[in-house]
């Protein structure tokens, strides 16, 4: 799903931020990330610090989905933001959601953001998420 007028390197990341996600290999996101990588979860209050955190909900999240697909983007004028528009389905319930990424200037991720409606796929999607990332709260806070 190329993007126009986002930059050069931001697009190159962009291009295998789907390609692992399609894959499930969050493992190989390292080289897309900014050391100073912030996870901003509709569910949690406070952000998630560092490259373990967003390995580690981005793994579980993209398990939980099921029926997962982006459907647009949209570029920043700056050329260093994209939204990307996605459904998916938790436990039955649909939702909708965008997925708001921030590049740096070498165009690592730097800010990832997500956002999700309806209530009912939201707390779908929350209930869920906390069985999982209950043994992770040291991670989550970037304590670990």
């Amino acid at each position: 799903m190329p993007s126009t007028n986002l930059s050069p390197s931001a697009q190159a990341t962009l291009d295998q931020w789907h390609q692992i996600l399609e894959r499930n290999a969050m493992e190989e996101l390292d080289p897309l990330i900014a050391d100073d990588i912030v996870f901003r979860s509709p569910v949690a209050h406070s952000p998630y610090p560092g490259r373990a955190a967003i390995k580690l909900v981005l793994k579980n999240v993209n398990q939980v989905f099921e029926n997962f697909c982006y459907h647009r983007s949209f570029v920043s004028d700056c050329g260093s933001s994209v939204v990307l528009e996605f459904s998916a389905e938790v436990k039955g319930k649909a939702l909708k959601g965008i997925d708001m990424l921030r590049f740096d200037e070498r165009g690592k991720i730097r800010e990832f953001e997500v956002m999700v409606r309806p209530l009912s796929g939201l707390q779908a999607l929350g209930a869920e998420m906390a069985k999982r990332m209950e043994p992770y709260k040291a991670v989550l806070a970037g304590k670990a």
